[in-house]
């Protein structure tokens, strides 16, 4: 690992040692229990730090700081890709699946080959071009963050977009998330169509109100561990890797 003084330097390392363009990854969603994970790849200009003041992890700016930085990517990147998993697929394959794959497919969208991709937390085996997981990226390296910014704020808006389908759940507030107000709204009212039963306390709502998974689903580790008699009421609709996924780093095993 590369460390310096501010958010650009392992991107100016890797560019002046030849190895650019740089491509950062960033998803949105991972832990949400309604809605689409979104993934984004983006490729900065080398020395553009000074274009992108308000630039860093998504999280830490306000939704209107998040919207001015978004725009002024979009206008400022050498390229970008942003892909949107929906929660069918989501709960078909299980979330780390799909996340990995996600990242893989958001890189390989670009026009631009990247040669060398910076990803956030964690390695991505199969990338197009050798690639470096950073702990806490999205805080550190300038295109893992832009690349969190354009993951966020085209799930928010589609978490917004969600609301007015379905108006019950608060979409537009906590974007899926398990905050106390989405959990009463999901105990009083079940899961909706983009509810993810592969996570436990979907699952267990939809039991509640005698509901079935609309697709095939895979539980997440976690779900597993605390599932009780109710919850394998709904096992006929699981993934034949369902047992397996408690063994499994992320929450899904695909064999």
């Amino acid at each position: 690992m590369v460390r310096g003084d501010n958010a650009w330097s392992l991107q100016s390392v890797l560019d002046r040692r030849g190895l650019g363009p740089v491509a950062g990854v960033d998803e949105a969603g991972r832990g949400a229990c309604a809605g689409p994970l979104v993934v984004a790849a983006c490729i900065l200009r080398p020395g553009d730090a000074a274009r992108l003041p308000e630039l860093t992890d998504s999280k830490l700016l306000t939704a209107a700081a998040r919207e001015r930085v978004y725009d002024r990517v979009l206008a400022r990147a050498v390229d970008y890709a942003i892909v949107v998993i929906p929660t069918e697929e989501v709960d078909a394959l299980g979330v780390h699946a799909v996340n990995v794959e996600g990242m893989r497919r958001a890189v390989s969208a670009m026009r631009t080959p990247p040669g060398y991709v910076l990803t956030d937390g964690f390695g991505v085996p199969g990338m197009p071009a050798p690639s470096l997981a950073v702990i806490k990226g999205d805080r550190v390296v300038a295109c893992i963050a832009a690349a969190s910014v354009l993951a966020k704020v085209t799930r928010d808006r589609i978490m917004t977009g969600l609301h007015d389908e379905h108006p019950g759940y608060g979409f537009d507030v906590h974007k899926g998330y398990s905050t106390s107000e989405h959990v009463e709204a999901l105990t009083a009212n079940g899961p909706s169509a983009v509810h993810r039963w592969s996570f436990v306390n979907v699952a267990a709502a939809g039991v509640a109100h005698g509901r079935r998974a609309p697709h095939r689903v895979v539980l997440s580790a976690a779900a597993l561990e605390v599932a009780s008699a109710p919850l394998r009421a709904v096992e006929d609709g699981l993934g034949k890797n369902g047992r397996s996924a408690a063994r499994s780093r992320g929450g899904a095993r695909i064999s």
